[in-house]
């Protein structure tokens, strides 16, 4: 389907109330993965036979229907409605040109320089000094991955990744939606170098989501015994 200028209203409504994320319509690249279809009418009949919520207790998922697709369109719907237009429209009646000028500069020079800074400080001040056995590179840009991770750890023959944000990126760390080409570049990145690609949410040059650390030290643990 074509939705025209539309696309763009969607997609960011869409993200923002997380309404397409696996707790609510499946893991959608894995269970793609898993049916292989040939054809589209294949993969909708098994993607409606198989597909579940995803959820930390499995005993609360609940089967996705095609009324419950429908009941998601519905809330986009409403949520475009009653909170997207009326603060597009706001923030267009209060747009200057001096507002695009700033940005661009914000973007292209602070920003950047800002974003640069967090990731040295988070790699090389805290996930470096605690797994020193571990060698942390900045990703190759030349690679496909590249821009959905910022950094590879290299543990021994094998690789994961990391990739960094900073903390206003998800106010519940819970909250930042991947998209489809992103969880494929990331499941990508795993079936290559047999890793698999952590988010660590910064807050200056601390890491906010502390728990991670943990999971990357299993899967250290884990790619050290294969």
């Amino acid at each position: 389907m074509d939705f025209g200028k539309k696309e763009h209203v969607l997609n960011y409504a869409c993200q923002l109330y997380q309404l397409s994320r696996p707790n609510k319509v499946g893991a959608v690249m894995a269970l793609i993965r898993d049916c292989q279809p040939s054809s589209l009418e294949q993969w909708k009949d098994w993607y409606f036979e198989n597909a579940y919520t995803a959820t930390k207790n499995p005993q609360k998922a609940t089967k996705v229907t095609k009324e419950s697709l429908v009941e998601l369109g519905e809330r986009l719907y409403n949520k475009i409605q009653e909170f997207v237009i009326p603060e597009w429209e706001e923030a267009f009646r209060q747009l200057t040109m001096q507002d695009c000028i700033d940005y661009v500069y914000n973007v292209t020079i602070n920003r950047t320089y800002d974003g640069y800074i967090r990731e040295k400080s988070v790699v090389n001040d805290n996930l470096a000094k605690r797994f020193k056995d571990v060698v942390f590179e900045e990703s190759d840009p030349e690679l496909d991955h590249a821009g959905d991770i910022d950094y590879v750890a290299k543990v021994g023959k094998y690789q994961f990744g990391i990739q960094i944000k900073p903390v206003t990126a998800s106010a519940n760390f819970g909250g930042y939606s991947l998209s489809e080409r992103m969880k494929a570049s990331f499941d990508d990145f795993t079936e290559k170098y047999g890793g698999k690609v952590f988010i660590v949410y910064s807050q200056k040059e601390n890491i906010a989501n502390k728990e991670i650390i943990d999971d990357i030290e299993k899967e250290i643990a884990r790619l050290k015994s294969m």
